[in-house]
Formats: structure tokens, C-alpha cells, sequence
């Protein structure tokens, strides 16, 4: 309230005039791996930080030592583009309240998460982390993550602001797009995350913008961040982001972070980040005023008083509780995207006998890798285990890896041989592969969703397709499931599969996930948070734009055109659209009506379900502008609902538009335009899928 933050302000000034500049400087810097400093002598601690977004880190480096038997672990969460896939905001705040929990148990102060970058490009190997193609969707999850972290007194950290769309030589590469590019897509998520969730803190990216680093863009982070978005948080950069001492104490960081610096056995000299002695040096000589070091440690002040810090409160947290485990499965149960469905789904348990589980990833574990964001899990539930636990001693089953996980490695015609003989004969058969994250020790061996390199394609590794072709010819009667942070190209087996399932990286209870919905004790509800191609020559990003070029640009040609803008506006069949999901039950739309308000339209439809089994849809509303002055897609999302229903249930969805989901940026006129005209309002179950549409002025 009002008097709780006077007092918080009362309070940093208070220390803040009780600090010599060296002090001050020593507070916008790192001071290890993960904490930046702080100053023993007013009892301001260090600020403690950990990698995310969907666990809490083990511990290394200085924190090692800490790190007690199952203490070093975490929850494994599903990852981001799971956690997207749930179209479910009231997930995001479990998710968050989990992780925050955990987070405020292992003694850390800020939670290195939610990652907000849009995904734009199939390959990137972060893809995984963050959660959509489309900035409404990527608006709506975040602000519950954000709150179910920080109300258990830890602050976020929204990364990576903005545009770090690849991992190819991130600290090199220059990002153009134009003003409506960043404000229609772009941006959205970052100001729902600092506006709506009252993120705490935010990274700076590595990549530069328009010729500026991004921890050191006035624009990005004085004039739209801090000014227009009215952020009063700090920001960080992410590790070694930071090259220019002027640069960045003018342009808006407030801690610099970084690993080459931190490392204790090289004996560093802290003092040498660009924004360490330096600073000192340039304040005292009259080239920087100090006013510009206050606002960085006032910053960092009022987030330590924010999650109590100063005030002894902190909840405890609470680690590796049943609770944390239930919404964890949860989570996954929501996130499970049925992709298709040829009347094979869901198996009956008590028709098999003989179930054979094809595919490497079946036995593996993912917690630990993917770079920055892996996990020490207390346990992962692999898919085989999964299917052990649903069906017990009662079937027998065959497990045969089919492939090798290995670098460069192709199709193995032995282990093809010894799959096809495993699902010869048997009553059904699970495949379970896709991607993986790589290594923990060395993840870039056999990177494909990981951090540092991407994706050479959108093929799958291994010699899988090979495989899949032969375990499909020899038993029709298979599930393919992939696990995997976005698309993989299916084209050589697509046709012969009668059921598809995108599973992702599903967290510590992913397995039992994956069983509860392959026989029918959890109805699918997931729907997918990005389009998947056919190919890769077919996603906008290289149909409309470039790889990066010979001198490092990465020019966003597209524009607004990225997922499902592209493909609907363009008329390109994508192998499955955004929002799509198929459940074990139909849904029927009826009576749309729409009404107009004072500030907005209000979206009425009847969702009936006409199944036989209880299940959840999701009601996507889509906006398009009729006649506008400047090109626009042909539909945007601009509100959603997930309803669940039970057989013969009706229910009447209402959602609200407001004049937001009419609007466009218009830069000649720098800022937002609602054009009086007609708009046409689409409802259905994806972009690809509209039930119902009408009419309404504007």
C-alpha cells in the first residue's frame, strides 16, 4: 500500500546516504557466480541469485558447499513451452508458487526466470524455456508465474529483454525490426510481466539492438522500460552482456552479472567489471555523476525491501513437498498435446497384454540439461517408468531403445531389427523420442534444445525417422510420443502414425503424466503455444527472413508476421496450427452474441460438451481489423478460456475484448491506433479451427 512503500523509500534513501561511492559501486556488480555485493557495514547482504525458469539450480562455485545430499536438488518443473501449452493462467501462478517456495528454501533472492522471448525460429535451442509464438499468450501466463514466485518473497527475473530469438553467436549478433514489430510482438510480455506482475527485477539480453547492446540501450532500457512501462525494479545483464563502462551506467543496467570474472579459484579482482573501479574513477573526475550510481543502488535497495529481506519475514519456503510434486504432474497432465488421433487413443489397460516401449528418450532422464536451466530433479519419472507404474505386473513389457544417443549418430540397423521385433506381435506400441537437451557436463556433444547452439534443422536425430517407419509397418497400433521443446519435422512417417503425441520435457512427474493421458485417466487438454511447420523452409523466419548474415544481422523481415500471423495470413498449411489439441471428447459452439460496452466487446458463447468422457476446451477468441490503414494479420488472439465441461454439459463462455485487441501501433504516429471500422470476431478451438465468427462496429 501507499505507506508501505513510502516507508520502503524512507528507508532505502536512509541507507543510501549512509554509503561512500565505493560502497555504492561495489553494489552494482557481481561479487561471485550468482551474487552481486553488498555492504557488510550497514547490514545491506549480498543479493543471492539462482538459474531457472522451471527449477531451482544445483548448486556450484562459491554456494557448492552448501549443496547437503537431496538439499542440491528441486522440483523439475515442466518446461516453458509445456507450461505455455496448459493455456491455463491459473497454472502459471502454481508453477510460480512451486518454484518460489523451493527457491526461498535454497536461500536465493532472485529466481533467474520466466524467460519471455518469442519464438520465432524452430531452431533455436532455447526455445524450450520460454512459452509462445504469440505475445497475448506469452502476456496472460506470465503474470501468474511472476506472482506465485514473488509472493513467497523472492523476486523474477523476466529475460531476456528483448529479442534473443537464436543462440548462433548471441553475443555478437545485431537484431533489426521495426517500432510496430517490437511494440505488436515483442515487447507485450515484458510489460504485462513489469506492469500486470510487478516483476521485480529484469535481464538484459546479449544480442544488440539496432546497433546497441541491449544491457546498454538507453531505448530499450531508460526510455520504454523505465520510463514508459514506469519500471522501478533493477536490471540486470545477463553474464558477460556488459562491454562498455559508459555506455552501460548511461544506458540503464543497474548490476552487471558475469561467470569469466567470478570464478574464485582464478583469485579475481571484482574491481575490473566494466562497472566496477572504473566508476569510481570516472564519478570522482566529474565524467559520471553519482546521481546515475544512486539510482542503480536505489533500485537494487527497493527489491531487497521487497521480498523482506531488511525486515526478517521471509517465508521459509518449502522444498520437495507432495504438494510441489502434485502440480507439478498437474502441469504436465494440462500440458500434454494430443496431436492426433485416429481412433487408436486412449488404450485400454485391460485389452493389452504385451505392450512394447520403442525409443531411447523412454529411459531417459532430461532434468539435467539444457545449459543454464538444468535441474538436479530428486527424481524424474521417465516415460518407461510412467508406463511400468499405470499398468503394474499384469503386462509384460518389451523396451527396446531402437537408437543412440550420440553425436552424429545415424540409423543402427541393429537396434531397428531388435525394435521391430519388440512391437512385432504386441497388442500396442509406445515410441518415445523426439529431442533431448544434452549433458550436463558438456551438453553442446549433443545439443539439440539447449542453450549456446542451435538446432541444425528441424529433423529428427539419431536416425529416428528410419526407425519409425519400420516400427510403424511392423505394428500399426503405435503411439508416437515426442518429447521435445517445439517442432520436429514429420513428414517421412507422419501418414502411417495413428496417434501423435507432443509430450515436451514434462517435468518430475512428466512419465505419469504421459500414462494418464495415453489410457484415458486424464483427458488431453493441452493445446500447442506455437505453430509447427511442415519444414523448416516454411516457418516465417525463412520463408520471409534470413539466417544471420556474414556480418551478424539477424533482420526480422517478417515483421508481425511470426507463427500463426504468417501461416493464416499467408495461406500456408502448417503441419499443425497454433492452438491446436485434440481431446478424447468433442465440444460444440453456439450462440455467439456479441456486446458492445463502454470499454470494449464482450464475447458470449455456449461450449457443449457432446462426448462421453469429462474434458476441458479451450475457447480462443481471435480479432480482425476488416479495413485498416496499415497492413495487419489476417487474425490475433486477444483472449482465451479454458472451461471444463462433463458429458452433455453446457457452459457460456464470456470474454472480454478491450480496445487494446482493436488496436495497432502506428509509428509515424508513435504510439497506439484504434481505427473506427468493423471488426470480425472469431471463436473456435485454434487459429486453424474457428467454430463460430461475427460482426461488430467499432
Amino acid at each position: 500500500d501507499a505507506t508501505r512503500a513510502a516507508d520502503v523509500e524512507a528507508d532505502v534513501e536512509a541507507l543510501l546516504s549512509q554509503m561512500t561511492l565505493q560502497e555504492k559501486v561495489d553494489m552494482i556488480h557481481a561479487n561471485s557466480a550468482f551474487t552481486s555485493g553488498g555492504v557488510e557495514r550497514l547490514g545491506i547482504p549480498e543479493l543471492v541469485m539462482s538459474d531457472g525458469p522451471h527449477g531451482v539450480r544445483h548448486e556450484h562455485t562459491r554456494y557448492y558447499d552448501k549443496a547437503v545430499g537431496a538439499r542440491d536438488s528441486s522440483t523439475y518443473l515442466p518446461v516453458g513451452t509445456a507450461l505455455a501449452a496448459t493455456w491455463n493462467p491459473d497454472l502459471g501462478y502454481q508453477f510460480g508458487y512451486v518454484l518460489g517456495r523451493e527457491t526461498a528454501y535454497r536461500g536465493k533472492d532472485v529466481i533467474l526466470g520466466p524467460g519471455l522471448n518469442i519464438i520465432r525460429d524452430p531452431r533455436n535451442g532455447r526455445n524450450f524455456e520460454y512459452m509462445t509464438e504469440d505475445p497475448y499468450l506469452n502476456s496472460r501466463m506470465v503474470v501468474g508465474y511472476i506472482k506465485g514466485v514473488q509472493d513467497q518473497g523472492v523476486a523474477t527475473s523476466a529475460k531476456h529483454y528483448i529479442a534473443n530469438s537464436l543462440e548462433y553467436r548471441r553475443q555478437e549478433v545485431d537484431v533489426l525490426m521495426d517500432d510496430r514489430t517490437l511494440r505488436e510482438i515483442y515487447l507485450p510480455g515484458f510489460k504485462a510481466a513489469v506492469q500486470e506482475g510487478g516483476a521485480l527485477t529484469v535481464m538484459a539480453a546479449y544480442n544488440k539492438f539496432r546497433g546497441h547492446w541491449s544491457a546498454q540501450s538507453n531505448y530499450l532500457l531508460n526510455d520504454i522500460l523505465k520510463d514508459e512501462f514506469g519500471f522501478d525494479g533493477l536490471v540486470m545483464s545477463d553474464w558477460d552482456a556488459v562491454n562498455n563502462t559508459m555506455a552501460a551506467v548511461q544506458g540503464g543496467v543497474d548490476i552487471e552479472m558475469g561467470t569469466d570474472l567470478s570464478q574464485e579459484w582464478m583469485n579475481p579482482d571484482y574491481g575490473g567489471f566494466n562497472m566496477g573501479d572504473t566508476v569510481v574513477t570516472l564519478v570522482n573526475s566529474g565524467t559520471i555523476d553519482e546521481s546515475l550510481i544512486d539510482d542503480k543502488v536505489r533500485r537494487i535497495l527497493r527489491v531487497m525491501h521487497r521480498i523482506h529481506i531488511f525486515s526478517g519475514d521471509r517465508p521459509e519456503g518449502a522444498y520437495h513437498t507432495p504438494e510441489h510434486l502434485g502440480i507439478a504432474r498437474k502441469i504436465a497432465e494440462e500440458a500434454i498435446v494430443l496431436l492426433k488421433n485416429d481412433g487408436l487413443l486412449p488404450l485400454a489397460k485391460e485389452g493389452i497384454s504385451t505392450l512394447a516401449v520403442i525409443g531411447a528418450n523412454a529411459d531417459r532422464k532430461h532434468a539435467g540439461g539444457g545449459g543454464s536451466s538444468q535441474v538436479k530433479a530428486f527424481y524424474e519419472v521417465t516415460a518407461l517408468e510412467g508406463l511400468r507404474n499405470a499398468l503394474g505386473d499384469a503386462v509384460t513389457i518389451r523396451f527396446a531403445p531402437g537408437y543412440e544417443i550420440a553425436r552424429e549418430a545415424g540409423a543402427d540397423p541393429a537396434l531397428i531389427r531388435q525394435a521391430v521385433q519388440a512391437a512385432s506381435g504386441a497388442d500396442a506400441v509406445i515410441y518415445v523420442g523426439g529431442l533431448i537437451h544434452g549433458y550436463t557436463d558438456a551438453w553442446e556433444d549433443n545439443a539439440y534444445d539447449a542453450e549456446v547452439l542451435d538446432k541444425p534443422d528441424m529433423m529428427l536425430p539419431f536416425g529416428q525417422d528410419e526407425l519409425l517407419r519400420a516400427v510403424l509397418a511392423a505394428n500399426p497400433n503405435t503411439v508416437v510420443a515426442l518429447q521435445s521443446g517445439g517442432p520436429v519435422d514429420m513428414r517421412v512417417w507422419v501418414g502411417q502414425a495413428p496417434a501423435i503425441i507432443q509430450a515436451w520435457y514434462a517435468g518430475s512427474e512428466g512419465g505419469n503424466a504421459l500414462a494418464d493421458i495415453i489410457f484415458g485417466d486424464v483427458n488431453p487438454s493441452g493445446r500447442l503455444p506455437m505453430s509447427f511447420p511442415v519444414q523448416l523452409s516454411e516457418s516465417p523466419a525463412h520463408a520471409l527472413a534470413t539466417y544471420p548474415t556474414e556480418d551478424l544481422i539477424i533482420d526480422h523481415t517478417e515483421g508481425l508476421y511470426v507463427g500463426y500471423r504468417y501461416f493464416d495470413s499467408y495461406d500456408v498449411e502448417p503441419a499443425f496450427g497454433f492452438g491446436h489439441g485434440l481431446s478424447y471428447t468433442s465440444f460444440e459452439y453456439s450462440d455467439l452474441q456479441l456486446e458492445r460496452t463502454p470499454d470494449g466487446v464482450n464475447v458470449n458463447v455456449t461450449v457443449t460438451n457432446t462426448g462421453e468422457m469429462a474434458g476441458s476446451e479451450v475457447v480462443q477468441v481471435y480479432v480482425h481489423d476488416n479495413e485498416s490503414a496499415l497492413p495487419r494479420p489476417v487474425k490475433e488472439l486477444k483472449a482465451f478460456d479454458k472451461i471444463a465441461l462433463q458429458p452433455g454439459a453446457s457452459a457460456a463462455a464470456t470474454l472480454t475484448l478491450g480496445e487494446d485487441a482493436f488496436s495497432y501501433y502506428d509509428p509515424a504516429q508513435s504510439g497506439w491506433v484504434l481505427e473506427p471500422g468493423t471488426f470480425t470476431i472469431l471463436v473456435g478451438s485454434s487459429s486453424r479451427d474457428i467454430r463460430q465468427q461475427a460482426e461488430i462496429a467499432w
